[in-house]
């Protein structure tokens, strides 16, 4: 059996999953077989496998961190929010149905064995599983029936430390008080504290270190500075969606829109890894300004969120920079919103039976949402491009589709893909363009090899600039040097011989 270690938080974005994503490559670089798991993750970002199941993009992150494919197993549960009261629930890759929260605090204790399982499964095949666990253990409201934090310590018998985010301010009354509100057996398991994301002189910090470990009687096992990394957040609390100020200094701005049930935004993180770009999200027209190109992204609620940006002023503002020559690009829900009409006859995405309304119309096609959720890996090759990306043409696309939708159209395609699910292969047609307007349905669609780079240097062209990206790393090389970089971070301050004994290693 694989020896465990576990993750918590303080408090949301206190650092979980980047920690545990570091502590993947770590265990990786020290030659052990190492998986992530977390059983219960609330996210609009997720992940089609290969085998064609949903889980969420953190442990999908953290695989990669770890070296190996991403697995369901490793995310059984998966909530995506529908609402602010809602959400809709996968287990094992797959949507069991939309349920409001109070019906889904009654219903967890049953998805217990389904954990067990997915956890024992992994325990066999690794050596060491990194646990994360979500939000903060002292939610007392929520620790009946804890499947997550305390309770899936116990399930997996592991010790825990527990991370304090110094940035917020309060580490130590986060510490302390989160410790405090544990049950005895459950302080018992906490093995270690990490104060994260700390700025400044350690020597100051000192002081408060040895009173926290006094007063709690747990090791303080490191001090992890405000890290310089590039990865993919793990939720809307993460730095990337804040970034709304331009910077007169980049050559290419690009501009995503930030619904408010904006899902799977780190589709566009490859942008923010050429040097040449600014990625800005904007929920606000003040905050628009004329961006080199738009972004319509993923949306679960993709009626309400088109209804949102027509009321505020959004749409209108996009459509005039449309206008001007600005390209637009829409992906999954940003592409059905630039078609002519939704409907949502069986009430998937809308409280009304049946709904429609009228889309931007920008692009030639009509969406009817259905009871039924397309999850596909695809892979490609994009058509004859018009347009300002016309040498996007005939490059090779890959990625995965997740909607509700089936959007039907009366122009070609922009790509030609083949679909994989549960061993068959289909042939099919995927998005649609026109007069620089472009959508697909493809997540993962920009991070292919030379599709930002061409995306960007036609860009830079209509600009009249003559910088060219040509001889840039992959974005996949550049992640590794991202969790390598992670890692080394992580060595110099954490006490990992202090951590290899607390898991009996």
């Amino acid at each position: 059996m694989a020896k465990p270690i576990m993750i918590q938080g303080t408090m949301s974005n206190a650092g979980k999953s980047l920690i545990a994503a570091g502590l993947c490559r770590i265990f990786k670089q020290d030659g052990f077989r190492v998986a992530p798991f977390k059983s219960q993750n609330m996210a609009l970002n997720s992940f089609i496998t290969e085998e064609g199941l949903e889980m969420g993009r953190a442990q999908v992150v953290q695989a990669e961190a770890a070296g190996i494919k991403p697995d369901a197993a490793m995310n059984p549960i998966l909530l995506k929010p529908t609402n602010d009261t809602g959400s809709q629930v996968i287990v094992n890759g797959i949507s069991i149905g939309n349920m409001p929260a109070r019906e889904y605090f009654a219903y967890k204790k049953k998805l217990v064995p389904v954990i067990k399982k997915a956890f024992d499964r992994l325990s066999d095949e690794y050596d060491i599983i990194v646990i994360e666990g979500a939000g903060s253990p002292a939610e007392i409201n929520l620790k009946q029936d804890d499947i997550v934090n305390m309770g899936m310590a116990e399930m997996a018998d592991s010790p825990v430390l527990l991370v304090g985010d110094i940035d917020r301010g309060g580490v130590f009354a986060q510490l302390y008080g989160t410790v405090m509100l544990l049950e005895q057996i459950e302080r018992q398991r906490i093995a270690g504290l990490i104060v994260n994301k700390f700025r400044g002189d350690k020597t100051i910090l000192a002081p408060g270190l040895s009173m926290i470990e006094e007063k709690l009687n747990i090791p303080v096992a490191g001090v992890i500075p405000y890290m310089n990394v590039d990865l993919e957040d793990e939720d809307s609390l993460g730095n990337h969606l804040m970034g709304t100020e331009k910077n007169q200094y980049t050559a290419v701005e690009i501009v995503v829109i930030r619904f408010p049930r904006i899902s799977n935004f780190t589709d566009f993180q490859v942008f923010s890894s050429i040097p040449q770009v600014q990625l800005r999200f904007v929920d606000r027209v003040q905050d628009l300004g004329r961006p080199d190109m738009i972004i319509l992204p993923g949306s679960k609620n993709t009626i309400e969120d088109l209804l949102f940006i027509r009321q505020n002023g959004l749409e209108a503002a996009i459509c005039r920079l449309k206008a001007q020559g600005v390209p637009l690009f829409g992906v999954c829900g940003g592409f059905q919103m630039l078609g002519e009409s939704l409907s949502d006859p069986y009430g998937v995405e809308t409280t009304a039976s049946s709904m429609q309304v009228r889309g931007m119309e920008l692009l030639p096609v009509r969406t009817v949402f259905g009871k039924e959720k397309t999850r596909t890996r695809v892979t490609g090759t994009l058509a004859n491009v018009e347009g300002i990306f016309r040498e996007l043409s005939g490059l090779e696309v890959e990625g995965y589709e997740i909607h509700m939708g089936e959007t039907a159209r009366s122009v070609p395609p922009l790509t030609y893909v083949m679909e994989s699910q549960s061993g068959s292969h289909l042939s099919k047609m995927d998005g649609c363009q026109k007069d620089n307007v472009y959508g697909t349905y493809i997540h993962g669609f920009f991070d292919k090899e030379k599709i930002a780079e061409t995306i960007v240097n036609a860009l830079m062209r209509e600009k009249g600039l003559s910088d060219s990206l040509e001889g840039r790393i992959s974005y996949q090389e550049y992640k590794e040097q991202q969790y390598e970089r992670l890692a080394g971070y992580l060595r110099e301050s954490l006490d990992m011989e202090k951590i290899y004994q607390i898991m009996g290693i």
